[in-house]
């Protein structure tokens, strides 16, 4: 049989696939490559490169928390500020305690998680979401406050660019964000130089600065635009607030503990060697800036820091000391940017985590194409975009809101190991649940004295966003727990009903091409219960009946319904007066012809789009759409001889249960369930619950070493559809949720439902499985 159409356009498929082919370049280009999930070994990261990835936080702080601590001090007493040489001791006792907890755990646990782990573990569900929320929170305030002090030193060098500072924030973490969603081991070789050369760099002034001290020529700082001084005592608050704020030299130090699977292996041996290594680079050059600052009378001014008042007393002048001193300015801008990389290893990770027991939504699990978690990357680069726009880069504003949330998680995590170690009873245990017990301590009493001394500049917004999250982590769970318990509840259901019945209703807007083969499929399926109607819509046919009646051989006749407010009021009012349950199904044949391959005219076709979306909210009916491409001016419509139904799952549940008994009742002469493998060990799972449920259909397990199925869908159905004579059927199993609950699951049908309605001889049917 064969349909000419009229007045239609050849498609401009080469110019989209060329669009195609050109993003798909650009992404290449920017990204890399896919990688297959069996390289996951080869992105794991020696020594040398974890240490700049996870550590350019805590080593970037030497560059601040020495100055943060003396701004305290000078602003109570300018004779105070000899006092920043014991409180940096203090504060690096203080670090080494930490680190210490943070190595017991890790070899405890072995696992990535730190301070979410060590706190749900040993404390409870809600301390360790706490932590996590804590953690969450201070990741994008690092990305905000890093990427805004560094562009302030730029800015404070090249004032004419002060204008531009926003702009400036938002360009690097986007090049941050690109090199992070590269690959971890790309991320490393890309932000290495910058950490070792700031290290090599500040350790070569400290090394000129305490030589020249030590043999009596100790040169003086040279202090432009200092701060105003404080002629006051110096009592006990302005000690703990000067070590509080000083404290700062201890945010990221938790990151290795949250990555710790990012090692290679023996990935807890080679994570805690590391760890210590940046615990003992962090102190050392903390306390050398310290020591210095005190000895050269370096103290805070507006336009000079004091790391850059110690780098120039310490070369001097001369063109040599010119160049180590710029050399060390331009490592600290460079590592004060790449202090936000350290987010960007630990945000994602942590986010995987909460996803992973259900806390958050299940999509921050998925790897991207270079075995990150992307979602996680791109959600942390937009939080902090959104912080630097909301406070104009403004490192002041965004200073007061630090700190807390990290401090948080120190004190539950080191809580978390002391009730570990009561638990274990390991020899020695008392003394390391002693030390962990210390660093509460101290961790708790900064927090406090952050909240107290910060609260009404700022600090109260974390403090406010903490619960906020927790609420949600609980919310979210309460949705997965109750998702589950019902689509496991109803899945013996399913297959427990009678054989469906179902009831084929072919929608009719026009004769055409697509609306012939859709004829031909409702036929194929109907079984003899077929019944065609046309709503009427300003410029229809209003001869289509007799027309349809010639083009169909009389069978079935078309009915024209009275048109309510939309076509979709009119389809529904008219599907209700047939059975439509978990044993009926009601079946909607919707044709689509489009004369180009474009989702903007398929979302422009108003009608039957809104047809779509409205009927998969109503509960036993299955969409159809039948969509065919205009191939020509004078294109014509051959009948297919058979039709193959394939059924893609990703579990065996309800929802994927009730799609395949509705694809058994189809009466196609080849229906298959298609699983999609991502990783090893998934498929062994499907094959087990296939079995315990007794699925009559034939299960295909393909391989998606990419993990994403549309590519491996796309080549499956292929296979089909190079018999010209053939048409692939592809049931749909689609969980339906509403409002803010799509946000907690992937959109894979939808995805899918995209990536193939342009596809030839491709037939799709939604089953939904409403959950409203």
């Amino acid at each position: 049989m064969t349909l000419e159409l009229r007045g239609a356009r050849p498609p401009t498929t080469s110019a989209s696939r060329a669009a195609s082919a050109a993003l798909g370049s650009a992404k290449r280009v920017l990204i890399g490559r896919p990688r297959a999930t069996r390289e996951l070994g080869e992105t794991l990261l020696p020594k040398v490169l974890a240490l700049p990835i996870f550590s350019s936080d805590p080593i970037s702080s030497v560059a601040y928390a020495t100055e943060a601590a003396l701004a305290v001090l000078v602003a109570a007493s300018l004779s105070s500020r000899h006092l920043v040489l014991p409180i940096s001791g203090a504060i690096a006792a203080l670090l080494a305690i930490v680190v210490v907890s943070y190595r017991q755990g890790i070899k405890a646990y072995a696992s990535s998680g730190g301070s979410y782990v060590f706190a749900k573990e040993n404390l409870g569900t809600l301390p360790g979401l706490v932590a996590g929320a804590a953690l969450l929170t201070d990741y994008v305030l690092t990305v905000a406050v890093s990427v805004a002090a560094g562009i302030f030193a730029i800015t404070s060098a090249a004032p004419t660019l002060a204008s531009h500072r926003v702009v400036l924030s938002l360009v690097c973490i986007a090049v941050l964000t690109l090199g992070n969603l590269r690959g971890v081991r790309e991320a490393g070789l890309l932000f290495a130089f910058p950490t070792y050369g700031f290290i090599l760099s500040l350790y070569v002034a400290l090394a000129v600065g305490i030589g020249k001290c030590a043999v009596g020529t100790c040169p003086q700082a040279h202090v432009p635009h200092p701060l105003a001084v404080g002629t006051g005592t110096l009592g006990a608050f302005v000690l703990l607030k000067a070590f509080a704020s000083g404290s700062a030299a201890l945010t990221g130090v938790e990151s290795i503990s949250n990555g710790v699977t990012a090692f290679r292996h023996p990935q807890a041996k080679n994570a805690t060697q590391t760890l210590l290594a940046m615990a003992a680079i962090a102190i050392s050059l903390f306390i050398g800036v310290s020591y210095l600052a005190v000895r050269m009378d370096a103290r805070p001014s507006e336009t000079a820091s004091v790391v850059s008042q110690v780098a120039r007393a310490a070369f001097g002048a001369g063109s040599a000391g010119s160049t180590g001193y710029y050399l060390v300015q331009a490592f600290t801008f460079a590592i004060l940017i790449l202090a936000a990389n350290t987010s960007y290893q630990g945000f994602p990770r942590l986010a995987a985590l909460l996803a992973r027991d259900s806390f958050f939504p299940r999509q921050f699990l998925n790897l991207g194409d270079r075995l990150v978690y992307s979602n996680g990357i791109i959600v942390l680069s937009g939080l902090a975009m959104g912080l630097i726009v909301a406070f104009r880069a403004n490192v002041n504003s965004l200073i007061h809101l630090y700190v807390i949330g990290v401090f948080t998680a120190f004190t539950l995590a080191q809580a978390g190991m002391v009730r570990h170690w009561q638990r274990a009873r390991d020899p020695g245990w008392r003394g390391r649940a002693a030390l962990n017990a210390l660093g509460a301590a101290a961790t708790a009493v900064v927090t406090v004295v952050v909240i107290a001394t910060k609260f009404v500049d700022g600090a109260w917004m974390v403090i406010l966003a903490i619960p906020l999250l927790v609420a949600g982590f609980y919310s979210v769970n309460k949705h997965y727990r109750s998702v589950s318990r019902r689509l496991a509840a109803k899945a013996r259901a399913v297959l427990a009903r009678p054989d469906p019945e179902n009831t084929v209703v072919l929608y009719v807007e026009r004769l055409d091409a697509a609306t012939r083969e859709a004829l031909w499929y409702a036929r194929t399926i109907s079984k003899g219960s077929l019944r065609a109607i046309h709503v009427p819509f300003p410029g229809s046919d209003s001869g289509i009946r007799p027309r349809f009646f010639n083009w169909a051989e009389g069978e079935p006749h078309l009915e024209v319904l009275s048109r309510q407010d939309e076509p979709l009021d009119t389809v529904l009012e008219y599907i209700w007066g047939f059975p439509h349950s978990e044993s009926h199904f009601v079946t909607v044949v919707i044709p689509e012809l489009f004369r180009r391959p474009s989702l903007l005219s398929a979302v422009l076709r108003r009608t039957t789009f809104s047809l779509k979306r409205g009927l998969l909210r109503e509960p036993g009916v299955v969409v159809t759409d039948v969509p065919k491409l205009a191939t020509s001016v004078n294109g014509g419509w051959t009948e297919p001889e058979r039709a193959v139904c394939v059924v893609p799952i990703s579990g065996v549940q309800a929802v994927s249960l009730r799609a395949l008994v509705y694809a058994g009742s189809l009466g196609l002469e080849n229906t298959t369930g298609v699983f999609f493998s991502f990783e090893e060990g998934d498929a062994d799972q499907i094959e087990r619950d296939w079995r315990r449920f007794a699925v009559e259909l034939p299960l295909e397990i393909v391989e998606a070493p990419y993990r994403d199925m549309g590519l491996p869908l796309l080549e499956y159905l292929r296979r089909i559809t190079a018999d010209p004579k053939a048409v692939a059927v592809v049931v749909m199993p689609e969980l339906v949720v509403s409002g803010t609950d799509r946000l907690l699951h992937n959109q894979r049908a939808l995805y899918l439902k995209r990536l193939l309605l342009f596809e030839p001889q491709v037939i799709l049917a939604s089953v939904p499985y409403p959950l409203l």
